[in-house]
């Protein structure tokens, strides 16, 4: 896991890609195959974010690299292979401190453009 807590040093200070943070939030809840996944983040972005599937396995290959998602299961599908993934505790932790600092980030714009009368 060297990888992995040097990935972290880095995220805790430049952040995790829109991508990352959203097929997060969608395998938070339950597993999901890719195509599942796909429709998770394309609604949790409020239709902003078309994920393209190599970006989609991208993703997932460094999600599981990193021990933040692992692979659930397989299954058979009208004749379609669906692999499921899961989040994992460390996933889970990750997600938890990405939106953490997302938040204190806000509090300080937010804080900014009211001083200076650009937000109500």
């Amino acid at each position: 896991m060297y990888r992995g807590a040097i990935y972290t040093r880095v995220m805790s200070v430049r952040g995790m890609s829109e991508q990352t943070l959203l097929v997060l939030t969608a395998l938070a809840e339950q597993p999901l195959h890719g195509y599942a996944i796909v429709k998770a983040v394309h609604e949790l972005s409020g239709g902003r974010l078309e994920l393209r599937v190599g970006t989609l396995y991208g993703v997932l290959d460094r999600l599981v690299a990193d021990g933040w998602a692992e692979r659930d299961r397989e299954e058979v599908h009208q004749g379609r292979l669906r692999r499921y993934y899961r989040l994992t505790g460390d996933g889970l932790r990750a997600l938890a401190a990405e939106v953490t600092r997302l938040e204190a980030t806000v509090r300080a714009a937010s804080t900014v453009l009211r001083a200076v009368g650009g937000l109500a």
